[in-house]
């Protein structure tokens, strides 16, 4: 079958294209020991673009897409955020991104493969029609069942599915290691049994935490630590204005502090955090994509003692000098994953909430006619909108 899509190839000047090409449709398996299944047709609705595609882009000019690609092709169809419309069951599905031979797709080993719509080794949204293994097209919350046009600000919410489950994800894995680092002193300082010293260390873990970044993942994460711990105290660091959509953001939804960086050294940024939370953080989680995260929680001493570093950014290096990490028993996350469980969740926090907000449209005929000149100028430009997404058919949504 053909379709229309926008697809990446390895090419040093035009690496990201639309036009017709043909669909594949091998048989996927969602996880490890369940039986391989070809996909069903899908038309995607609404998509949303995500860094990783730019990324992809890039990649593409050095011709080094060749993994990515789906097997036996030259090719990808990108995109990996938003709502499909499935024909045979009239209704509006999440694409679970991830699946291959894995008991885990987040925790893979080395005997173990995955693949993910969109980014890894399978065609993605970006397209007119695409095939989805069936057990991967998940259900919309109960309510929205049966509706055969979607609300334009629903549709605007469910596209950080992705992001916001890996927050989900990040969320639980500071939660099991700040419990699991911390709950003997607790035991020490409170008397009490191990069961209770776990509970307690995993609140605490929280208690001063920095989000260094201002882009999604961090808004969510932010967002989602304050969902489960009511009294944390939460500074978001980065470079915007302080009347900047963002920052009004996080402070009116989040309860969050903000701290501009801008015009600040490294040094300067450091004092300013630990004035504003009264000493060194529990937690420190760097999403910016820049090196200075681990300088500022490293060499000026931002993350105090005993706690968790969560690197969340894809690209910078983290250094450190190893007397002071250990003697200070700091503990390194990395880790940018997320289960079909936490999708699921996100998909319910998310129908109910104001991330609709943060969301601006580029016309799909814009970006068809010219995907490239979309991604550079407008799309990933430096006055970008938080997140940019696209209706690619009117036919299922309710813009009223």
């Amino acid at each position: 079958m053909k379709t229309n899509a926008t697809y990446f190839v390895n090419d040093e000047k035009e690496p990201l294209r639309y036009g017709e090409i043909n669909l594949i449709n091998p048989p996927r398996q969602r996880l490890r020991g369940e039986e391989l299944k070809e996909g069903v047709e899908a038309l995607p609705v609404f998509c949303g673009f995500c860094g990783t595609d730019f990324e992809l882009m890039k990649m593409g000019t050095k011709g080094a897409l060749s993994e990515k690609f789906p097997e036996g092709e030259s090719r990808l169809i990108n995109g990996h955020e938003g709502v499909v419309w499935v024909p045979g069951e009239n209704r509006f599905a999440i694409v679970l991104i991830r699946g291959g031979d894995s008991f885990d797709p987040t925790r893979f080993t080395e005997d173990e493969s995955y693949f993910e719509y969109g980014c890894d080794r399978a065609d993605g949204l970006f397209s007119d029609r695409n095939y989805f293994n069936h057990d991967m097209l998940l259900h919309l919350p109960e309510k929205y069942e049966g509706l055969t046009k979607l609300p334009l600000t629903l549709a605007k919410r469910l596209v950080f599915s992705d992001p916001y489950a890996c927050a989900i994800f990040q969320h639980e894995r500071m939660c099991d290691i700040g419990s699991a680092q911390n709950f003997r002193v607790i035991m020490a300082r409170e008397k009490c049994s191990a069961d209770e010293a776990l509970k307690i260390a995993e609140e605490e873990t929280f208690d001063k935490t920095v989000i260094f970044g201002l882009g999604t993942t961090g808004l969510f994460i932010g967002d989602r630590i304050r969902r489960n711990h009511p009294e944390a105290e939460i500074l978001f660091i980065a470079r915007s204005d302080e009347s900047s959509e963002k920052v009004q953001f996080v402070k009116k939804y989040i309860g969050a502090d903000y701290l501009c960086s801008f015009g600040l050294s490294e040094e300067e940024t450091a004092e300013r955090i630990k004035d504003r939370l009264g000493g060194a953080c529990s937690v420190f989680v760097g999403t910016s994509g820049t090196e200075i995260e681990s300088r500022i929680a490293f060499d000026y001493g931002v993350l105090g003692c005993n706690g968790i570093y969560d690197s969340f950014s894809l690209g910078p290096k983290i250094t450190f000098d190893t007397m002071p990490f250990g003697f200070k028993n700091h503990v390194i996350l990395s880790s940018i994953n997320f289960t079909q469980k936490h999708m699921e969740e996100a998909i319910e926090i998310l129908a109910e909430s104001h991330f609709d907000e943060l969301v601006e449209l580029i016309d799909k005929n814009e970006f068809t006619s010219d995907p490239m000149d979309a991604y550079v100028n407008k799309i990933y430009s430096k006055g970008a909108p938080l997140k940019t997404a696209v209706i690619w058919n009117k036919n299922y949504i309710s813009e009223e």
